[in-house]
């Protein structure tokens, strides 16, 4: 395949070029996936807002390769609609970290939460057929994605009910545990799904990380929880791309959603 080959599937488009955050001054591109027939099914669908959204779709605009959501979306037996916001590029460290930190500045995470939930998510449910209970409305990313995630569940645990958080930066919140113990203990138990993933070959305390705050989730706050743990894995979008449709089957299939450990 050849530099800047677009892949995105017919189903994928952007929603917005230079959606306005008000929250943080700035503009980003919203990407969009609509599923297969949605123009003429009247349906609604659950939907899946995601981070790095230059990212999950297209090799063209990718990083390092897509996620290939919209092909695994594609095949997929139970369509949903995907949000993809596109990363501030230098600033995703920061809007996608609620706390400040001495390396790189002012964590901007709780704001940029706030615009998905108060800005974002309100404008997709009044222009798209949705369905807007937390029951069907998910979030997921990878890295610094996959925390920020990680707190949205934690902090808006009636619009969020299922996460997906893949390689989550846990590293980079020191003292996290006793953190999330705070938020979990703030808000209380919670109808929650949690789908952890983490590969052998990546940041030597991410599987460590990942134990510690599942088992917590679960003790705490009754969440649904599955860890899964490739041992060959690495810190990249092709191992994010072989592992998003098992966690996709996982939170659209009722059968599944008893915790889970597996490797």
């Amino acid at each position: 395949m050849t530099e800047n080959t677009h892949t995105a599937s017919k189903n994928v488009s952007v929603l917005n070029e230079a959606f306005f955050i008000p929250q943080l001054n700035r503009s980003r591109r919203i990407w969009l996936y609509l599923p297969e027939g949605y123009a003429t099914s009247k349906k609604r669908y659950p939907v899946l807002y995601m981070h790095d959204g230059q990212n999950l779709f297209d090799d063209a605009t990718s990083f390092n390769g897509e996620w290939g959501i919209d092909e695994t979306l594609d095949a997929a037996g139970n369509a949903c609609i995907v949000v993809g916001i596109e990363n501030g590029s230098l600033l995703r460290i920061n809007e996608y970290n609620p706390n400040d930190t001495e390396a790189h500045g002012k964590g901007e995470g709780f704001l940029y939460l706030d615009f998905i939930v108060k800005t974002l998510k309100p404008y997709v449910d009044k222009k798209l057929r949705t369905l807007s209970a937390k029951k069907y409305t998910i979030i997921a990313g990878s890295s610094m994605g996959g925390l920020i995630s990680f707190y949205a569940g934690l902090l808006y645990p009636r619009v969020f009910g299922k996460m997906g958080i893949f390689s989550p930066a846990f590293w980079i919140v020191p003292g996290i545990d006793n953190q999330v113990e705070q938020l979990v203990k703030a808000r209380g138990r919670a109808d929650q799904q949690y789908y952890f993933y983490g590969g052998g070959q990546e940041n030597p305390t991410l599987i460590s990380d990942i134990s510690q705050m599942a088992a917590l989730l679960q003790k705490k706050s009754g969440a649904k929880i599955a860890v899964k743990i490739n041992p060959e894995g690495w810190h990249s979008e092709v191992c994010w791309r072989k592992e998003f449709p098992a966690f996709y089957e996982w939170v659209t299939d009722s059968t599944k959603y008893t915790s889970c450990h597996t490797s």
